[in-house]
């Protein structure tokens, strides 16, 4: 039996609960972590920068003309990532990511002290092999970041711990950038100050990095592989085998693509387009930073702690719509001299185009974040590092392939806006293509819609619905709608036993195929089919998975619960798995029900909007103690609940 695709990669995570996900900021299991990677973060965004505005502007070598400096910087910065991602995933599956993050601090020590030694020189060439050193310090504590997280926070925790680290990184880069442009432009002093303060953080983050909590190898018979080439490859089949976590990988490199066509073009664009200063295209690049830090906050409220990837279309609609109307926002404006940024700001129309900005990467972070908790959650622990090494190579090959046709497409005659626009088309298409291709995504962004629009649902005792392993759920039948108020609540996919008629309802039928429900009809009616379903019915839980049945076999007509019938216990002679009770309450009544003399969908908003509506599951019983009339009390005492 496999249940490798549906280990969650929180199960050796301690349940501590907490408020919300600032409350991990106070937790040594969480904190010195996230400001040993922020502090990591703004110190190569420091050096970086200021390196970058040095040999632009202060600075004058033949070899490195300014008008390629940013170009070249950014290559070599990039390098290390398709050079040494393989490997660096191997150690982090074969060795303590807690030693390693230790061992990465004082790299970036050494890499700071050859800095230091730059830039009070004055030496290009050292402080451009600083800047291959720093994306190899990147690359190595890359898989380190992402896999640690689920060692250490569990499944209600990780949507939140994603969403911290994703905002603390922009946010570090953000600071970067801006200091270490204001301090390497302090006369004559500017490039030791930038020197000095790079050697002070990466002190800073090796201190940090002290107090990081042991955290297990989770492969460490492996042997290294040092061929990047072919272990890139091997790994790129790893995440194959989950066919959702393979194409999240592809969903976020589309993220990065995406979000590199932007910041790319923002000097361009600030210049051109909005008639603006180098300030203005600061400006565009703070407003994008905060966006994306907002984002990455806000899927823990729009989640209820949970691993929703129903967030992810719902960022996708945003990036296209926001990105479409920054063509539209931005192609009108008036021909006018250089602005400042107190000048631009001043004008009605520039606060369209923030607005714009800001939606489309705050959109980002929402669609970011659950997926790479998705891969997290779904990988398998001990490949966990080594499959976020490739989706690291992905992202660096998926920016260059942004930045070349970026660049074709302005060699073509296309104007900035044009580029967006085209970019937000793209967008939707690539996204609509990943979504029909994964359907778990559209399913469980249907499901968010109809939970926090049609119904307002109120969950309890969610935590009985178990994260990892096999198990049968049961629930009361009460609407057409059930089985997706069953997707929103649950963690992870539910394969659900359904009636073969609901098959030919249109809309729902289509919904429930897409979802792969086993149709089941009458042993007397289709002796086939009805032996199909529980074949398949017993190959979901073989591979570790959860099944859902409604055992009472149709929909209520009279809003009791009728009796149960016994293919749950033909489920579990065959696998006897834990069964999961749920109920779900206020339904009946509701437009899906059966409320209009004995016919649903009738009358439609009968109850309004925002109808409260409730899910309770109670603790697992033991195959060994389960029976029909059994479960069926269990689920009325759930109803019953307040």
């Amino acid at each position: 039996m496999s249940t490798s695709s549906t280990l969650p990669a929180s199960s050796d995570a301690p349940h501590t609960a907490h408020p919300n996900q600032f409350a991990l900021l106070g937790q040594r299991r969480f904190a010195p972590f996230f400001w040993t990677q922020f502090l990591g973060a703004a110190n190569d965004n420091l050096f970086k920068f200021a390196f970058t505005v040095l040999v632009t502007y202060q600075l004058q070598v033949s070899w490195l003309p300014a008008s390629l400096a940013g170009l070249v910087i950014g290559a070599v910065f990039i390098l290390p990532f398709l050079l040494f991602s393989a490997t660096s995933g191997q150690l982090a599956d074969k060795y303590d990511k807690a030693l390693l993050t230790r061992m990465v601090k004082w790299l970036e020590i050494v890499i700071m002290l050859i800095a230091v030694f730059g830039l009070f020189t004055s030496n290009v060439a050292a402080m451009l092999g600083c800047i291959f050193l720093l994306g190899l310090h990147s690359t190595l504590f890359g898989p380190v970041k992402y896999a640690y997280l689920p060692q250490h926070l569990n499944e209600r925790e990780l949507t939140g711990g994603n969403g911290m680290i994703e905002m603390g990184t922009f946010v570090a880069i953000l600071l970067g950038d801006v200091a270490g442009g204001l301090l390497i432009a302090i006369p004559g002093i500017g490039s030791h100050i930038v020197g000095i303060g790079c050697l002070g953080l990466a002190l800073l983050g090796r201190v940090t990095a002290q107090w990081v909590p042991v955290s297990p190898a989770t492969d460490a018979q492996l042997k290294i592989n040092w061929n990047p080439f072919t272990e890139t490859w091997r790994n790129l089949q790893l995440a194959r085998h989950n066919i959702v976590v393979f194409r999240s990988l592809l969903g976020i490199s589309w993220m990065w693509f995406f979000g590199a066509v932007f910041l790319s073009q923002f000097p361009s664009f600030a210049k051109e387009v909005l008639h603006g200063d180098e300030q203005v295209a600061s400006l565009l690049l703070v407003v994008f930073s905060v966006g994306i830090g907002i984002g990455s906050l806000l899927c823990e409220v729009l989640s209820k702690r949970h691993v929703e990837i129903g967030l992810v279309p719902l960022g996708a609609i945003g990036m296209s719509v926001f990105a479409i109307d920054l063509y539209f926002s931005s192609r009108g404006l008036p021909p006018a001299a250089t602005m400042t940024v107190g000048e631009f700001v001043g004008r009605g129309a520039h606060w369209h185009v923030m607005a714009d900005l800001f939606l489309l990467s705050m959109s980002a972070g929402i669609y970011s974040v659950p997926m790479y908790a998705l891969i997290q959650l779904r990988a398998q622990p001990s490949h966990r590092a080594r499959i976020i090494a490739a989706n690291n190579i992905l992202n660096a090959l998926f920016m260059i392939a942004s930045a070349v046709l970026a660049g074709a497409l302005l060699a073509a005659g296309f104007t900035v806006p044009q580029v967006f626009l085209f970019t937000g088309i793209a967008n939707a298409i690539v996204a609509g293509y990943i979504f029909l291709l994964v359907p778990e995504y559209l399913l469980r962004f249907i499901a968010f819609i109809a939970t926090r629009t049609i119904y307002r649902f109120k969950v309890l005792g969610d935590e009985h619905i178990p994260t990892e392993g096999a198990a049968l759920l049961v629930c009361n039948h009460v609407s057409f709608v059930d089985a997706v108020l069953l997707m929103a609540a649950s963690p992870r996919p539910i394969r659900f036993v359904m009636d073969h008629r609901i098959f030919k309802i249109p809309v729902l039928g289509t919904l429930f195929k897409l979802a792969k429900c086993i149709p089941i009809a009458p042993q007397k009616e289709d002796p086939a089919a009805y032996a199909a379903a529980f074949d398949a019915a017993d190959q979901v839980l073989a591979e570790g998975d959860l099944l859902c049945i409604f055992p009472e076999g149709g929909i209520t007509r009279d809003g009791e619960v009728a009796e149960f019938k016994g293919g749950m216990m033909k489920i579990l002679e065959r696998r006897p798995v834990p069964v999961v009770p749920l109920a779900l309450q206020n339904l009946w009544g509701s437009f899906f029900s059966r409320v209009e003399q004995g016919r649903a969908m009738v009358r439609p908003f009968r109850r309004g909007l925002f109808s409260p509506v409730g899910l309770v599951a109670g603790a697992p019983v033991a195959p060994q103690q389960v029976s029909p009339a059994a479960m069926r009390e269990r689920v009325k005492q759930l109803l019953a609940t307040p």
